[in-house]
Order: C-alpha cells, then structure tokens, then sequence
C-alpha cells in the first residue's frame, strides 16, 4: 500500500523537529553539491545536470518516500550505466530511458516487490558495489592524470585501461599532485576536523592551491564553458514503440540499480535510526523521482548512502530534511552556480577517488574470504561482471548462482532413511525415581509390528532433495520382499512443494499397485494443507495422514488387523 512517510510524519511536527531538519538539509547540502557535479562530470555531461538531478529528484523522493531520512539523488553507481547509454543513444535516449525506468519502478511498487528486491545476497552486493567502486574511479582517471580533452578514451574498461596507460607521456603532473592534495586535505579533515564537511573543504583546498600556484590544470569552466543557472524547461520525451522498443533494455537496468540502491540505503539508514522504512513505499517514490527528473531533463537517481548518512548524522528527523536539502540546493543553483567554474577538474577526481575507496569495501571482501568458499565465489564473479560485462548481468548471475548454492545447501542438509531398526525396541521399564513421561512423537521405544517399514525424511522436502528421496524409497520398493505398510515419517519436514507432491503422488499410486498401505506420520501445517489441495490425503485415506508417530502406529495396527481379517475372510 502506498503510504508516504511524510504524510504520517507531519501529524506531529513541531518546532525542534523542523529546527534539526532544517540544519541537517542545510549540511547535506554541502555535499550533495560537490558530488553531484562530480558523478555528472564522470557521465561526460556538464556539472549542472548532476544537481539538477539531485535537486528535482531528491525533492519528489522525499516527498513520497518509504524512509524517514533518506536523501536521493545522482549516484556514482549510475555512471558505469549512463556513460553507454550516453554513447548509443545519446542524451534524449538517456532522458526517455530514465522515464521508462521511472514508469517501472512505480509498477513494482504497486505489485508490492520492493520486500523481494531486498532478498539479494550479501556476497553478489559487496560485489558489484566493489565491481562499480573500480570503474568510476577508472573514468575519474582521465581528469586525474590531466590528459586532455581531444585525447579519445573507450568506454570499455580493458579498453580504457589499454588507451590510458599508452598515452601516460600525456600525463599532467599537476593535475595528479592536485588529486593528492583533495585527497590528503579529505582525510585530514575527516581524521583531526570531523565536523567539518570533509568532501567540501577538499574542493575548497583544491580550489585554493590551483589559484595561488596557478597551475596548468583543467576546470570546469575550461571544459564546459558558462554554467547554466536557469532551470531546466518541463518536456514530454518524444515516445514511440520503437524508441520505446530499443530503451526497454536500458531503462530495466536503470530501474534495477535505482531499485537496488534505494532499498539498500533505506535498510543502512534503518540500521542507523531504528526506523522500518516502507520497501513497496519507497519503490513507487524512486519511480515517481525518475520520472519527474526525466520531465525536467533530468539523468536517473536513487537513494544516496553516503548522503543519507550525513542526514542521520547531522540530526534528520523526517522527510522534511531531505525537502530543506533540495530547496537550498536550487537557490544555490540559480544564483550561485557560476561559481562552479573554477573548480579543477583534478579536485572533483580526488573526491571521487575518496568515494571510490569507500565504496570498495575491502573489509567484507576480507570476511567473506574467511567464510564459505561459494560464497567468496560468487562475489568474485558478481565483481568480474561489473567490472567487464555488465551492472544488471552481474547482479543476475550473482542472484541465480547463490540461489543454486542455496538449493544445494539444502538439498543436502534434506535427508531421508530408513529408521524401522532403529525405533523398533521393546519398551523396558524405568527403574529410575522421576520416569521420563511418554510423548507421542518419541522417536525411541515404539513397537513395529512385521511387515511395517518406516522411513523418515529431514528437512525442506523440495526438488532439489527428490532425488535421494527416489534412490531410496523406490529402489526398496524393487525388491522382492516387500513390507505390508509403509510409513513416512515427515515431522521435520517444515515445507513441501510441486515437486515433491508429484513424487508423493507416485510413491501413493506404485503403493497402491503392490499393495501396500502407505501411512504418513507427523504432517506439519503447511505440508498438510498441500496434501489436502493436490488431493494426496483424500487419494491416501484421511486416516492415514496421522499427527504422530504414536497415532500412525494405531493406524498400522488397525490396517494390519483389516488385511489380516480378510485373509481369514
């Protein structure tokens, strides 16, 4: 159901809410704006399109989001995909792809998918943010090492490696030692100043150092001329089913990683604030954000995790910090933005090459080293994807083989065996002062009558386990001496599906052909109710679906006395 936080929020706002947003939003501010232009720059377009993108889109994801403080805006994720898109389709396909990935976004928040979205494994996440961490610092290498701009660089990552180390004589020293120095003033801020906005006062310095020595660097003026102030005029992208047709690709992935990163945001910012945040919520916000950004010629967006946790951390109470960041942002835009042109190109690459190291997450990449080796696989391949193939065939790869590893994990912890020797025991009298009292479901000290086998099946009863299920009970239903009755014990059996209802349904008829009673023992609810829809229980006999290993031995005894009473007979 869609239910914006703000709308709940607001019942009870008040002064001290709206004065700790308001200084949150006014923080966020001062780095949304270098990391903005900095992702936009990265795409290959000018600086105003990033805060554009943050400005629009962040105000219509607050507005209608899921999660109480999350901020959404341009991403460095989005670079590895924009950057393609840019060279195929050009700008107004980006736009149009971006208001498709909008209209997709807002259907899977309607069909309630944003809880599924979220069920992504932790080794295919720590991949491909590391995988996209690797190429947008490898885009940041061309303004780093101050190559210049008549100097062509592929878009594919061996490519563009390739091309950047044959042109290193190119190389503008100062344009590196300047990217040191963002750097450097970046983590000196962050290490001796943390209440300083580390990022900003990394430009800052930057900006400072070019003007004083004046070196031969690269700035945003120099590359794209006079910054627009003014904003961006509404238009409707032209549509047609051919346009359409050639985008569907495109926008998927734009939905996708706009889908995949919010939620991911949203549950880091739960983890911070104690917060639930509202998936399905927040899903239709992203699309509703794309789209309106699309509208406005905007580029694609999704929850920022570095800038909302700036917003946590600077004192946000509700939607309405992430509103205050957006409104600030467009009076800076329209009437500070010539500004911007002075910044080195080399500054912007240092703060990225920061946020590159921090989305590099080395330390999970160490922990899931240290666990197990499928898992650490699938990271590595998930990694490999993003970094040469693709953002959405990694994460689909990534998806499909640890959910492979899954099923063979519980395939084999699924067992199933044969149990008669091992509970046919006579009962022996309890010499102790406290007997232990008689549960009906004991697995020990049961009298089995001859002619009854009984088998037990452990764990999820799925088509990944059928297959020992089949080795076993069917080849001992080949053999010559066959038992009378036949018990299936399946209390540790918490889930049943199609498949394995398909196999039950033959175990049943091949039973009923040798004739054999097939008796099943200790049916949880679940698997009960799927006996009863497949129309199993009424094939067997509702008699002999029994709720415990006690009650199906009365029932063995009862059809045992039956057979014998028609041999009499």
């Amino acid at each position: 159901m869609f239910k914006p936080v703000l709308f709940s929020e607001i019942k009870d706002y008040n002064f001290q809410k709206f004065r700790a947003d308001f200084f949150a939003g006014l923080t966020v501010v001062v780095l949304a704006i270098p990391l903005s232009m900095a992702f936009a720059i990265a795409c290959g377009l000018p600086p105003e399109k990033g805060l554009f993108t943050s400005m629009i889109a962040g105000f219509f994801a607050a507005l209608f989001g899921g999660s109480n403080v999350q901020v959404t805006g341009l991403t460095g994720a989005f670079v590895i995909i924009i950057v393609p898109i840019l060279e195929k389709f050009g700008l107004s396909g980006l736009i149009t792809a971006t208001l498709i990935a909008g209209v997709m976004l807002l259907i899977l928040g309607a069909l309630k998918m944003g809880a599924l979205m979220r069920f992504i494994p932790y080794p295919v996440i720590v991949g491909f943010t590391s995988g996209i961490a690797v190429v947008i610092f490898s885009t940041q290498l061309r303004d780093i090492l101050g190559f210049p701009i008549e100097l062509h660089i592929p878009a594919e990552f061996f490519s563009r490696m390739t091309a950047l180390f044959k042109n290193l004589s190119q190389a503008n020293l100062w344009s590196v030692l300047l990217c040191g120095i963002t750097v450097g003033s970046i983590l000196l801020f962050k290490r001796f100043l943390p209440k300083f906005p580390a990022m900003l006062m990394g430009m800052l310095v930057g900006i400072l150092v070019d003007h004083v020595f004046q070196l031969q660097v690269e700035t945003i003026g120099g590359r794209f001329n006079k910054i627009a102030s003014d904003l961006p005029a509404f238009a409707i992208p032209a549509l047609d089913f051919a346009t359409v047709q050639s985008l569907m690709l495109p926008a998927f992935t734009i939905a996708m990683l706009a889908g995949i990163e919010s939620l991911l945001c949203a549950t880091v910012a739960d983890g911070m604030t104690g917060f639930r945040h509202r998936p399905n919520t927040e899903l239709s916000a992203q699309g509703i954000a794309n789209m309106a950004s699309a509208l406005f010629g905007g580029l694609p967006a999704t929850g920022a995790i570095c800038r909302t946790a700036t917003n946590i951390n600077s004192g946000a109470k509700t939607p309405v910090a992430s509103i205050i960041h957006t409104l600030i942002l467009f009076v800076l835009v329209v009437f500070c933005a010539s500004w911007t042109e002075i910044i080195p190109l080399a500054a912007l690459g240092g703060i990225l090459t920061v946020v590159c190291y921090n989305m590099f997450d080395h330390h999970s990449f160490t922990r899931i080293f240290k666990g197990p080796k499928s898992d650490f696989g699938v990271m590595l391949l998930t990694f490999a994807l993003t970094v040469c193939v693709d953002l959405v065939v990694a994460v689909m790869v990534g998806v499909v083989l640890a959910a492979l590893l899954f099923i063979r994990r519980m395939a084999e912890i699924s067992d199933v065996k044969a149990i008669t020797e091992e509970i046919k025991e006579e009962i022996k009298e309890d010499d102790s002062e406290s007997p232990q009292p008689h549960l009906p479901d004991d697995t020990d000290n049961k009298n089995i009558p001859p002619g009854v086998q009984v088998f037990e099946v452990n764990g999820p009863f799925f088509f990944g386990a059928i297959d020992r299920f089949k080795n076993l009970i069917f080849d001992y239903l080949s053999k010559k001496n066959l038992p009378k009755v036949m018990v299936l014990r399946m209390r540790h059996v918490s889930v049943i599906d199609a498949t394995a209802l398909d196999v039950l349904e033959d175990l049943a008829q091949q039973c009923a052909k040798a004739n054999i009673a097939l008796v099943l023992s200790g049916v949880k609810q679940q698997p009960f109710n799927a006996l009863e829809k497949y129309g199993i229980t009424k094939q067997l006999g509702e008699k002999n679906v029994c709720r415990n290993i006690d009650s199906a031995l009365e029932r063995v005894n009862e059809i045992l006395a039956e057979q014998s009473s028609a041999i009499k007979s």
